[in-house]
């Protein structure tokens, strides 16, 4: 039978991994959270920035990722279209994460065909790895936010048009150490 070694030592006798070798650490953790109600006016042809949805983070080497995570909560409220938000990250002025549809361009939630309903209550789970590929400099996450199917309508962050508090949501960024 033959003895595996690490270190000269026997593998049932290993502890912990040699110091040389990388495990993916955390760095660094950067987070926003929101607990007020705002209004953010779209329309279906652009993405807006929610206000207080972003963070800055700085890394550390430019193989490192970023790991994005994201908890938004909002409500749409509309009675002339159907309802149909879209919501991404951005990296400084790029998506990131983003899926294939088109007419989105973002992770889609709280779809309504009817030309009358009053509101579509969400929260939308975000999680992207991402590669910024920088070192030395800040750079910002965000969340954006549309009406993916055409109008101008009125979308609440953490609650409802009439001010009332139903929710919070949080952007928390985390570098992490490369490991290969």
């Amino acid at each position: 039978m033959a003895i595996i070694t690490l270190n000269n030592n026997s593998l049932s006798s290993v502890t912990s991994l040699p110091a040389a070798i990388s495990t993916g650490k955390v760095l660094q953790v950067q987070s926003t959270f929101k607990s007020s109600v705002s209004t953010v006016s779209t329309n279906g042809d652009s993405f807006v920035d929610i206000t207080g949805m972003s963070v800055s983070i700085t890394p550390s080497s430019s193989s490192n990722k970023i790991l994005c995570q994201a908890s938004l909560f909002y409500m749409i409220n509309n009675t002339t279209y159907g309802n149909l938000g879209g919501v991404r990250f951005m990296r400084d002025s790029t998506a990131i994460g983003i899926g294939g549809q088109d007419y989105s361009s973002g992770t889609v939630v709280g779809h309504d065909n009817s030309s009358n309903y009053t509101g579509i209550y969400a929260t939308v789970p975000l999680l992207f790895l991402d590669s910024p590929n920088t070192s030395g400099s800040a750079v910002t996450y965000k969340l954006q936010i549309k009406n993916s199917i055409g109008g101008d309508i009125n979308m609440y962050v953490n609650g409802r048009r009439n001010g009332s508090n139903y929710g919070s949501s949080t952007i928390t960024v985390s570098e992490i150490e490369a490991w290969f």
